[in-house]
C-alpha cells in the first residue's frame, strides 16, 4: 500500500528524496484574489456573495446569534462536553506555563533595556469545515489566545447548508470557552473579512469606527478588522492568508497534515499501522511516512494496513492518502540515518517508537511535535495531551513552531537612558553613524550636549 523508498547507503539530502503532496498556493492566490478584493471594497455584501457561490448558503447575517451558541451548548452530548472540558483544562495547564515574563537589563549605570511582552489586541480564529468537524481546533486556538491576554477574539467557521450556521459542535466549543463573537463564514472570504472588516471601503473613520470591546452594540452587525489570524484551513484559506500577510499577522500557511514515524524492530506493527491510518483519515492528501531500518517491520506494517484499512469508516479517503505520492515506507541503514531523514523531512507530527525512545526523541531537531514511545500516539495530541495541535506542515518545522501563547505575544522593548549614560556612549554612536554615512543620526545625539 505504501510506496517503498530505499535510502540505505544514500548520503543525499533527504529533503529531495521524500515527496510531499502537491499544493499550488500561488495558483490558488490568483483564484482567490478577486474574492479578497471584493470583500475589501464591498464588505459584507461580497462575503455573502462568496458564501452563496462556494458554500451554497445564502446568509441573512454574518454573525451567529447568541441563542444559536447557547442552544448548541445545551444540546451537546454529555460525553463530548466532558471531553472538551478535559481537553481545555489540560491545554490551559500547559499553555499557562508558556507565558513569558518581562525582563529588564541594566546595560550600564543609568541605562536600561526592558523587554515587555504584550498580547495582540484582536485576533480572528479560523476553524475549518470540510471532510471533518473540528471543535478541538476551537480549543487549540482559543485557549492560548486567552492565556496570552488577547482582549478581543472572533471565530469564523463555514456554514452548513442545512442550517446556515457553523457545525453545532464548533458553536458549542465556542460557548464553553466563553467566545460569543462567531461568524458563519468560511474560506478565503472569512480571511478577507478578518483582514478588512465587513464594512468595505466605505467604512467610517475615527476612534469609534470599529468598536471591539464588550458593551458596544455596533460591533454586533459588523466584523471589525483583526490584527492577526490563526488556525488551519484548505488551500484557499492558505492563499488568502498569504495575500493578506502584512495587512494582518498570520500564524502559518497550513498544508495537508503529516505523520512520520521513526521506528525500529521493537515497534508493534499494529500500533504503527493504526497511527499511519489516523492521519490518513484527515484528507486524501495527508502524508503518512514510516522511517525504519527494519525491512521486517515494513512488511508487518503493510500487512496490518491491509487488514485495518478495510475495517475503517473512511476507507476510500484513507486508501487515497496511503497510496498517494506523499506517503511512503522509507528503509534506512540505522537509526542514525533515520534521524537525518527525520530532520530533513521536518514532519508536522513525529512519533518515535524505538528502544530508548526518549533518548532518540531528544536528538530530533526538526518536528512540529514529537510523540515519544508506544503510549503517546498523535491522536492523543490532537485532543487531550495538553499540547497544541496547530503545527507547521510542509517542512516548515525546520524553521517554525506550532501555535502557542507566544504566537499571540509581541516583544516590545523599552529603552531608557539618562544624560550621563548617553554621554558615555555618544562617541560610539557618532562613529557608527559616520561609518554608515548617516551623520544626522550622530547629530541627534550630539545636539543634546551642544551649548545653545
Amino acid at each position: 500500500m505504501l510506496t517503498r523508498i530505499d535510502l540505505r547507503g544514500s548520503t543525499s539530502d533527504p529533503r529531495r528524496l521524500l515527496p510531499r503532496a502537491a499544493l499550488d498556493v500561488a495558483a490558488a492566490m490568483a483564484a482567490v484574489r478577486p474574492v479578497v478584493e471584493a470583500v475589501r471594497e464591498r464588505g459584507a455584501a461580497a462575503v455573502r456573495e462568496a458564501t452563496e457561490r462556494f458554500d451554497g448558503v445564502r446568509l441573512s447575517t454574518l454573525r451567529v446569534p447568541a441563542t444559536a451558541i447557547t442552544d448548541a451548548v445545551s444540546g451537546l452530548d454529555p460525553a463530548v462536553r466532558a471531553a472538551l472540558g478535559e481537553a481545555s483544562t489540560r491545554a490551559r495547564r500547559v499553555h499557562t506555563r508558556q507565558r513569558r515574563t518581562d525582563v529588564s537589563t541594566q546595560v550600564v549605570a543609568g541605562g536600561t533595556v526592558t523587554q515587555r511582552w504584550r498580547p495582540v489586541t484582536r485576533v480572528g480564529l479560523y476553524v475549518p469545515g470540510g471532510l471533518a468537524v473540528y471543535p478541538s481546533s476551537v480549543v487549540m486556538n482559543v485557549v492560548p489566545a486567552q492565556v496570552a491576554g488577547v482582549e478581543s477574539l472572533a471565530v469564523a467557521s463555514p456554514p452548513q447548508r442545512e442550517t446556515g450556521l457553523p457545525h453545532p459542535l464548533v458553536l458549542a466549543a465556542c460557548g464553553l470557552l466563553g467566545v460569543d463573537e462567531v461568524y458563519a463564514v468560511g474560506g478565503a472570504q472569512a480571511i478577507a473579512m478578518f483582514g478588512f472588516g465587513s464594512r468595505g471601503t466605505g467604512q467610517p473613520s475615527g476612534a469609534d469606527a470599529w468598536p471591539v470591546r464588550a458593551g458596544h452594540t455596533d460591533h454586533i452587525a459588523h466584523c471589525a478588522p483583526v490584527d492577526m489570524v490563526t488556525g488551519p484551513g484548505n488551500v484557499w484559506v492558505t492563499a488568502a492568508k498569504r495575500l493578506l500577510r502584512g495587512v494582518i499577522g498570520i500564524d502559518a500557511e497550513a498544508g495537508p497534515t503529516e505523520i512520520a514515524i521513526l521506528a525500529d524492530d521493537t515497534a508493534d506493527p499494529r500500533h504503527v499501522a493504526a497511527d499511519l491510518i489516523s492521519q490518513a483519515e484527515h484528507d486524501p492528501l495527508a502524508a503518512s511516512v514510516l522511517i525504519t531500518p527494519s525491512a521486517g517491520l515494513i512488511a508487518a506494517v503493510e500487512a496490518e494496513l491491509t487488514r485495518q484499512v478495510k475495517a475503517t469508516r473512511h476507507t476510500d479517503r484513507i486508501t487515497a492518502a496511503l497510496t498517494g505520492e506523499q506517503s511512503a515506507a522509507v528503509l534506512v541503514d540505522d537509526l542514525e540515518q533515520g534521524l537525518r531523514v527525520v530532520d530533513g523531512y521536518g514532519a508536522e507530527h513525529l512519533e518515535v517508537q524505538t528502544r530508548d525512545a526518549r533518548a532518540v526523541a531528544e536528538r530530533v531537531r526538526n518536528a512540529g511535535a514529537i510523540f515519544v514511545g508506544a503510549w503517546s500516539p498523535v491522536s492523543l495530541g490532537d485532543y487531550c495531551a495538553g499540547s497544541n495541535h496547530v503545527l507547521p506542515t510542509g517542512g516548515c518545522a525546520r524553521h517554525s513552531s506550532g501555535l502557542s501563547v507566544q504566537t499571540f505575544l509581541r516583544g516590545v522593548q523599552l529603552i531608557e537612558y539618562d544624560e550621563g549614560a548617553l554621554r558615555d556612549v555618544a562617541a560610539h554612536v557618532v562613529a557608527l553613524a559616520e561609518a554608515e554615512d548617516l551623520p544626522a543620526h550622530g547629530q541627534a545625539v550630539t545636539a543634546r550636549f551642544d551649548e545653545p
